[in-house]
């Protein structure tokens, strides 16, 4: 693996976690949204990431002892329609339906701190790694300059 690629490595993963992170403030920025311009609640989203340059697991094994890895990508946003929306009895709310019930998103504030805590340790990973192969780096050009 090169050195550039293993910068490469890191900082696609540190861009993908702040990503991340950002889709989390997102849901909890909205997690009394009872209207969005559609009409219905919020809905929660959620990050999906994937390896660049997917390889075959034959072509990995093939060349266990020199792969290096080519670091992660955003794939996609979803929204999350496996969890219902919270419904709340409140008939004085401009949202109520005819029953007097609010839908509020499907935004869980404990599952959102615990997938920033998640992304943001995700984030440090990186930065740590980062950070020892500059130091690899700088030892190596220190070398070469005795």
């Amino acid at each position: 693996m090169g050195l550039f690629q293993a910068f490469n490595i890191s900082a696609s993963g540190m861009t993908a976690e702040r990503f991340r992170t950002d889709i989390i403030a997102e849901n909890v920025a909205n997690v009394n949204t009872t209207r969005t311009e559609d009409g219905t609640p919020y809905r929660r989203k959620v990050v999906t990431f994937a390896e660049r340059d997917k390889t075959s697991f034959q072509e990995m094994l093939s060349r266990a002892r020199t792969y290096g890895g080519n670091g992660v990508k955003v794939t996609k946003v979803s929204e999350d329609y496996d969890s219902e929306y919270n419904m709340e009895y409140d008939p004085a709310h401009p949202d109520a339906d005819e029953n007097g019930y609010v839908s509020y998103p499907n935004v869980n504030i404990v599952t959102e701190m615990t997938n920033l805590i998640d992304a943001s340790r995700g984030y440090e990973a990186n930065v740590t790694a980062f950070n020892a192969i500059k130091s690899m780096a700088q030892a190596g050009l220190q070398v070469g300059k005795s």
